[in-house]
């Protein structure tokens, strides 16, 4: 039975997952206060296939969660996994894109956590009423 083992390695700024001591694969992070930065993610072409990026993103995640850091997912396999998977007690701050930002953002505003985004989702997926013909709103797009 093959060992499969998941490792914080500080000095290295990444997560490592082993087989049998053998490394298969990482994911790299950034730290900043309070936050972890996760920007890419590996496995090597001669373990692919096995499940193991799914798995080093769980422990990843899960580990950047109980230490209270919030996750910044910046790599897409991440960014991936958190859209389709729960990671409990995670503190998810999804970066903007560009197109994303309206008229002048504060710096600070680089990110938005995961309720900002999901209530500006069902926002924008809410059905919208139309103004008809309003002096105040020529589009007639109205809120």
């Amino acid at each position: 039975m093959t060992d499969i083992s998941v490792t914080r390695n500080d000095e290295a700024s990444r997560y490592e997952i082993r087989s049998d001591d053998v490394l298969a694969g990482f994911a790299e992070f950034q730290l900043r206060p309070g936050a972890i930065r996760f920007i890419h993610t590996e496995i090597d072409p001669a373990f692919q296939g096995q499940g193991l990026a799914g798995k080093l993103a769980a422990e990843a995640l899960a580990d950047a969660a109980g230490r209270g850091d919030a996750i910044v997912p910046l790599c897409p396999y991440i960014a991936k996994y958190l859209q389709t998977h729960e990671v409990p007690g995670a503190e998810i701050r999804w970066p903007q894109r560009p197109a994303e930002v309206q008229g002048a953002a504060a710096p600070d505003a680089a990110v938005q956590d995961k309720s900002a985004q999901e209530k500006s989702a069902q926002h924008e997926s809410a059905p919208r009423e139309s103004a008809g013909g309003s002096d105040d709103d020529p589009t007639g797009r109205a809120e």
